[in-house]
């Protein structure tokens, strides 16, 4: 099965997302905050460098909750702007 390259908003998206969470981390170590999500610290750096820009909705769901975010904060800030 070929994937279907990413749109540049879909792109745009998933570095928001990176960014939303390295902030929510704070002075957190990746480490720390990928182990209590129960994902790899390089996982945790993809997302957050923006290299895994679609990452899977328990992955989300498993830092959002490790960060004390809320599933709709993150899908809010990380909506596409109006057109």
């Amino acid at each position: 099965m070929v994937r279907t390259p990413l749109t540049p908003e879909e792109r745009e998206r998933g570095e928001q997302l990176g960014r939303l969470l390295r902030e929510a981390r704070g002075p957190r170590s990746m480490t720390e905050v990928a182990a209590v999500a129960g994902i790899s610290a390089e996982t945790l750096r993809k997302i957050e460098t923006g290299r895994a820009p679609t990452p899977a909705f328990f992955t989300v769901a498993a830092l959002a909750r490790a960060l004390g975010l809320s599933m709709d904060e993150l899908a809010v800030r990380c909506a596409p702007a109006p057109v």
